[in-house]
């Protein structure tokens, strides 16, 4: 089909925006082939960099890497998937989608191969940037895959499935056993992202997507946009990733990185509020409903690094590594895949509000029945709560984005490129935003109840002075453990008041909606 120029596409098939594949119908045969493809191009754009972000208190060492210099990855990854679409939507648009994404997989795999000859610092921010982007169009590229195995009237579910795969990349890369990606200094870890280039793109190549619509709609102030944009999201994810490592207060620096970021930020607003074709649409993004959809995606994001960071900081500082963590992991991307399931299954346009309500619920159960974690606490004891968080996470993100894309379609195709960059950024500067957060809450409160412990500590008492005669270091050590747990859980019930509070927020908005249908309804039928 896709490679037939003879095939005369009907007007019903044909995309929906520009540069987006037609979507004629296909055999059965055909469609369950693109749904494979598409769920391994789903979990394999996340998947090489979910490898590095578990792994990089091990990586630093064989790398030759300051613990600040390994912090700079994970931001540089985020910078650049957040900036991608700015120029990727246009990209498929003006050359079509084989163009784009068969160059970025070359890319990213070469890059990725550069590893071996050229270890170190520089070599790894490389290929972190060129995964960031090539992530970005393989998010895409999902969707499209997803768009091609459902029939028409149930391609909106292609939208949840598509966004959802991704989500999978986190848990099944702390599948991978330790042993297997250290081997030879790493090698085995940095063979993995080129060859999940390769593998994809013969996938893709094997079965294409259909044609797409091409028209040249690049123009020159774009580039001046995007080359403001990403050195302005480098600065603030740098700040957003450094900031707990190195600590706010004591970094100044940090802060003049902060400042340099806002003039990159306000000159790309400037040209794009005064441009008669902008490749952002400002105005509907300041837009009220919009605002308040981005709150509430970036809430909720903030609320999913619990499991990112919270539950797993928790375990390592208790000895555990990923090997400990298999069987945890394996819920929660189970509990992931019952969420996606769970959200197409359920999905229609008056629901989406009250699927995201239902997901900040769940997230705020799971957090709460962490948030009485103990030093005996180990992951038999969070399989729940990390299957509920996992649940939660899929169960949103699906119907967030389907509801943003109604909200966007209503406006047609000159806001594709504002609503693809307004989500991602929500998305990947949220987690990384979410994860300084709470980073920084349970550093503070580490300190917190580390002063309050040691005010409670007697000499009278036996235990303590057990503890003073073998070593007042192990009493200190001994201390801190305990209040390191103390600060987790304050840091989970920090989660579940924030996914409380979004869901309070959703709650009402869903009352306001409906309040306002009933006034325009009553307006209607006086008229």
């Amino acid at each position: 089909m896709s490679g037939s120029g003879s095939y005369q596409f009907a007007p019903e098939e044909r995309p929906a925006f520009p540069g987006s594949p037609f979507a004629p119908s296909h055999p059965i045969k055909r469609r369950l082939a693109y749904a494979a493809i598409g769920i391994v191009t789903g979990i394999g754009s996340t998947f090489g960099n979910a490898l590095i972000n578990v792994n990089v208190p091990s990586l630093s060492g064989p790398l030759g890497l300051y613990v600040a210099e390994a912090s700079w990855l994970p931001a540089i990854y985020v910078a650049m998937n957040a900036t991608a679409n700015l120029t990727l939507v246009k990209a498929r648009t003006q050359f079509g989608i084989p163009a784009v994404t068969h160059t970025l997989l070359i890319v990213y795999a070469l890059v990725g191969l550069l590893q071996f000859p050229f270890p170190g610092f520089a070599t790894a921010v490389a290929v972190r940037a060129v995964c960031g982007i090539t992530a970005a169009g393989l998010t895409t590229l999902t969707i499209y895959y997803m768009m091609q195995a459902f029939p028409a009237k149930l391609r909106p579910l292609a939208l949840v499935a598509g966004i959802g795969l991704p989500q999978l990349g986190t848990p099944l890369a702390r599948l991978v056993p330790v042993d297997v990606l250290a081997m030879n200094g790493w090698h085995g870890l940095h063979l993995i992202e080129p060859a999940l280039a390769i593998v994809i793109l013969v996938l893709i190549t094997l079965l294409p997507l259909p044609p797409s619509e091409r028209s040249k709609v690049f123009e020159p102030l774009d580039f001046v946009t995007i080359a403001l944009a990403i050195p302005a999201m480098l600065l603030l994810c740098g700040v957003l990733g450094l900031g707990r490592i190195l600590w706010w207060a004591d970094t100044p620096w940090l802060g003049w990185m902060l400042a340099a970021a806002i003039p990159f930020f306000a000159a790309a607003i400037l040209i794009e509020v005064n441009r008669r074709r902008p490749l952002l649409q400002i105005g509907w993004m300041g837009s009220g409903d919009i605002l308040r959809f981005a709150a509430v995606a970036l809430l909720v994001r903030l609320a999913l690094a619990e499991q990112t960071y919270g539950s797993v900081g928790l375990l390592t500082s208790g000895g555990l590594n990923n090997d400990q963590l298999h069987v945890l992991f394996g819920f929660v991307a189970l509990a992931m895949v019952l969420g996606i399931v769970a959200a197409a299954v359920s999905m229609r346009e008056p629901r989406l509000r009250w699927q995201v309500l239902v997901a900040a619920l769940i997230i705020a159960a799971g957090a709460f029945l962490d948030s009485g974690a103990t030093n005996v606490t180990r992951p038999p004891q969070l399989y729940l709560s990390q299957a509920l968080i996992g649940f939660g996470t899929t169960l949103f993100i699906g119907p967030a984005l389907v509801f943003g894309f109604l909200r966007m379609f209503v406006k047609g195709s000159g806001h594709l490129v504002s609503f693809v960059v307004l989500f991602s950024t929500t998305q990947n500067v949220g987690g990384l935003a979410g994860s300084a957060l709470l980073g920084t809450y349970q550093v503070i409160q580490t300190r917190a109840h580390a002063a309050a412990l040691s005010e409670h500590l007697a000499a009278a008492d036996p235990q303590v002075a057990q503890r003073l005669q073998s070593g007042a270091a192990l009493l200190q050590q001994r201390l801190m453990v305990e209040a390191n747990i103390l600060a987790y859980n304050d840091v989970f019930r920090l989660v579940a008041m924030l996914a409380l509070m979004t869901a309070a927020y959703v709650f009402y908005l869903i009352i306001r909606a409906a309040r306002r249908a009933r006034r325009e309804a009553l307006a209607g039928a006086l008229a």
